[in-house]
């Protein structure tokens, strides 16, 4: 029995060090902003960083601090390549007139791939200092603007024109005394005219030809998103779906291969399903991986149509991003059940049927459809709890604003809840955009990658310039494998212990102090209609909950 107890505490012990290096993640669609709520050493901050669209590029930040005995704030970009050791120097950060607590400054981010932001903070209290994971990455390729391409091509022609001159008139007339200018020499003021002609056409050939290759390169190696193909087949009764990613979508010399995938809160892939056009659906499931590009889940009794589904993903470099697709789900074979005993079902797989955007609730609704509550309205949930979307009623969000997105959850009498961790978290959201094109996974710490962060927190405390991946793709895939089954094989608690190590939520929120209230820190990256889907446990099962917003410029 010793030996027994002396294995799982050997077991425990090797988790938490591996989760301590890499933890969790969370990826975007259209939001390309960062919101860091959290601690640089004894000061509460929350950082916003709004990163280029173009590399080499200018991410512009600002920084909220609750304390007023802080006296410095200074920030640098810190790349998980070059480490500590190849960063520039920091830069300071300005305080904003007439706003107590609010700074505001800017950084360059010279080069694409896993990189950060880290704060450094002075004040009476001492210092302290924080790491906020940004994925640098060009989206954009600007376009010159019409009238000043215009005048520089005139400034062009104008220099060659002259340089022409210069340059036949210095073989011609340069050589001869005043009025001595004869045929031999109008002869040498030709020829050195047309070998400087000659000469500037290779130079502005030249000068092309880096330019388009420049140009190509920058095209070739801007971020596309990975690509997956989706399907479900029926085994059992049960509806199995199956997401491979495309490999020749994923080339990018940022990306590791997929083998080096690490897990989040205890899985490889955190995969949200959301009905597409009433949005009146929504599934958090994890599916389990096959082979280094395939992963399998079997579906929850969703009603059958059109999905949207994202698949989020870190690698051991610390990048994360989302892989998207869409999908038809067939109706469920009515007369067998959902197995939930097989290879493919997931025990914290959650999901929710809740009321159409734009449809208004009635006494008519089955009782397993939820409402989807609007901002200050409370609204009941399945197990008779409530849940509160703490803002003014009938109050748009502005976009670009960051917002502390509070919600209360109400025992049935009408006591504060006692919530309980789900997969290492307080809480869990995701914000989708009615109209499309934004989707994020949200925490209580906000929108970053927390196992990003950890993994450049390592990587800083290196002695080197040279990143150390530590194993080979084959060793490091079957080593993440067998942690993630033993992982699951753990109780509740003792997984809950694990990946609970290293969280923290202090924050600037009022309504921390509220053991049933978390708050996500976030900003609308954009105007229009939003749904938000919160998931938080109670009594060990998962509350999920719907809130509709509306974001205007």
């Amino acid at each position: 029995m010793s030996n027994i107890i002396s294995y799982k505490k050997s077991f425990l012990l090797f988790l938490s060090i591996l989760f301590l290096g890499l933890p969790i993640t969370q990826s975007h669609v259209g939001s390309p902003g960062v919101v860091f709520e959290g601690t640089a050493g004894p000061y509460s901050i929350l950082v916003s960083v709004n990163p280029p669209d173009v590399i080499p590029g200018i991410a512009e930040i600002s920084i909220y601090a609750s304390d007023p005995d802080i006296t410095n704030i200074q920030v640098k970009p810190i790349y998980w390549g070059v480490g500590d050791e190849g960063s520039p120097k920091s830069d300071p950060m300005n305080p904003v007139p007439g706003v107590p607590g609010q700074f505001e400054g800017i950084v360059w981010f010279m080069s694409s791939g896993t990189a950060s932001i880290a704060v450094y903070v002075d004040g009476e209290k001492g210092s302290g200092e924080a790491v906020v994971p940004i994925m640098a990455s060009a989206t954009a390729q600007k376009e010159m603007d019409a009238s000043l391409g215009w005048t520089l091509a005139g400034l062009g022609i104008f220099l060659v024109i002259l340089m022409v001159t210069i340059i036949s008139s210095s073989v011609g007339l340069g050589i001869v005394e005043p009025g001595q200018e004869g045929e031999n020499l109008k002869r040498k003021k030709l020829i050195g005219g047309i070998v400087a002609t000659a000469f500037m056409v290779l130079i502005l050939y030249g000068g092309k030809s880096w330019w388009d290759s420049e140009s190509a390169s920058y095209k070739r190696w801007m971020y596309r998103p990975p690509l997956a193909n989706t399907w479900i087949e029926q085994e059992n009764g049960s509806r199995i779906m199956t997401f491979q990613v495309d490999s020749l979508s994923i080339k990018n010399r940022n990306r590791l291969p997929m083998k080096y995938m690490v897990p989040d809160h205890g899985k490889l892939m955190h995969m949200f399903i959301i009905k597409e056009g009433t949005l009146d659906v929504f599934a958090h499931l994890h599916p389990k991986r096959v082979d280094p590009l395939t992963f399998k889940v079997e579906l929850p009794e969703v009603p059958e149509g059109r999905y949207y589904v994202f698949g989020d993903i870190v690698r051991r470099n610390g990048y994360t991003e989302t892989i998207s697709d869409t999908l038809d789900i067939p109706a469920l074979i009515a007369e067998e059940p959902i197995t939930q005993d097989s290879t493919w079902y997931d025990p914290d797989d959650t999901y929710i049927v809740s009321t159409a955007v734009d449809q208004e609730a009635d006494d008519n609704l089955p009782s397993d459809i939820l409402i989807c509550g609007k901002p200050g309205v409370e609204t009941p949930l399945l197990d008779g709890s409530t849940a509160v979307f703490e803002y003014q009623p009938n109050q748009s969000f502005i976009a670009g604003k960051v917002y502390p997105l509070t919600f209360a959850i109400n025992d049935p009498e009408g006591n504060p809840a006692e919530l309980e961790p789900y997969m290492g978290m307080m809480g869990h959201a995701v914000v989708f955009r009615k109209e499309g094109g934004v989707y994020v996974h949200l925490h209580p710490v906000g929108n970053y990658s927390m196992a990003s962060q950890q993994i450049i927190e390592d990587r800083i405390a290196e002695d080197t310039p040279n990143p150390v991946i530590g194993q080979e793709a084959d060793v490091f895939y079957d080593s993440v494998n067998q942690v993630v089954t033993q992982l699951a094989l753990l109780s509740e608690a003792e997984r809950t212990d694990i990946l609970m190590q290293g969280m923290e939520h202090t924050g600037l929120g009022e309504h921390e102090e509220h053991g049933a209230t978390v708050t996500f820190p976030y900003a609308f990256p954009q105007e229009g209609d939003y749904r938000i889907w919160i998931q938080m446990k109670r009594n060990g099962k998962v509350l999920n909950s719907s809130f509709d917003a509306k974001v205007v410029l």
